[in-house]
């Protein structure tokens, strides 16, 4: 009886890594800049992971969680946890928290595959790259938004900075809005020294046409 022989020789599917086209056998030869979301079982919450990769080994871990209490203090363990690790040894780690583990598990899937940030800049992204994506304050970026159909939207947080006055116009519609730099305020006040009301005033900038409102209010006071 013959037996058909299996096609040899071919290997794995060659992936961008860097700027190169990788044929990946070994965790060892992937490297790669990207990002991972991941929630946790009862969705309460979820986590951004970010991790810069060289030559299978964790270089770099930027986590960012938003959600309960216990997901926050878990970001900090899993930020001590991660860095030195291979991608194997980081995915079968458990990293405290579910959003966290599933956020892992998304971003090995994106590096694997080929599918990362970096995956065709050259050299891949330097360490420390991470740490761009908050700005020059270090302060992640999270938009908090109420919205209730009695008494409309009101904004909390956005990516400038905590909010403290919205400006309507005549028909009573968002067009722009007050806000407070946290990042820049805790520079004064860490930095310059300077008297916390000034602070708050050098920190307080306006968005859209806030300065053509007809009616300003309180997002707070709901």
């Amino acid at each position: 009886m013959s037996c058909p022989r299996n096609m040899v020789g071919f290997g794995p599917s060659p992936i961008p890594e860097e700027a190169k086209w990788v044929q990946t056998k070994e965790i060892s030869q992937i490297s790669g800049f990207s990002h991972g979301c991941g929630k946790c079982a009862p969705q309460q919450g979820t986590c951004k992971l970010t991790l810069n990769v060289k030559d299978g080994i964790i270089k770099e871990a930027l986590v960012e969680t938003i959600g309960c209490s216990g997901m926050t203090h878990s970001a900090g363990m899993a930020a001590e946890i991660l860095p030195g690790k291979t991608l194997l040894e980081a995915l079968n780690t458990d990293l405290v928290c579910d959003a966290i583990n599933d956020a892992m598990k998304n971003i090995f899937l994106q590096l694997v595959y080929g599918r990362s940030q970096s995956a065709f800049s050259e050299g891949g992204l330097e360490v420390g790259a991470a740490l761009e994506d908050l700005g020059k304050n270090l302060a992640s970026n999270v938009g908090t938004v109420y919205s209730r159909e009695d008494n409309g939207t009101r904004y909390l947080n956005l990516a400038e900075g905590y909010i403290t006055r919205q400006g309507l116009d005549e028909n009573g519609e968002i067009i722009g809005y007050e806000y407070v730099s946290v990042g820049t305020l805790m520079n004064l006040l860490k930095d310059e020294k300077m008297d916390a009301r000034e602070a708050i005033k050098k920190s307080t900038k306006t968005y859209g046409r806030f300065s053509e409102a007809v009616t300003i209010i309180d997002p707070r006071r709901v």
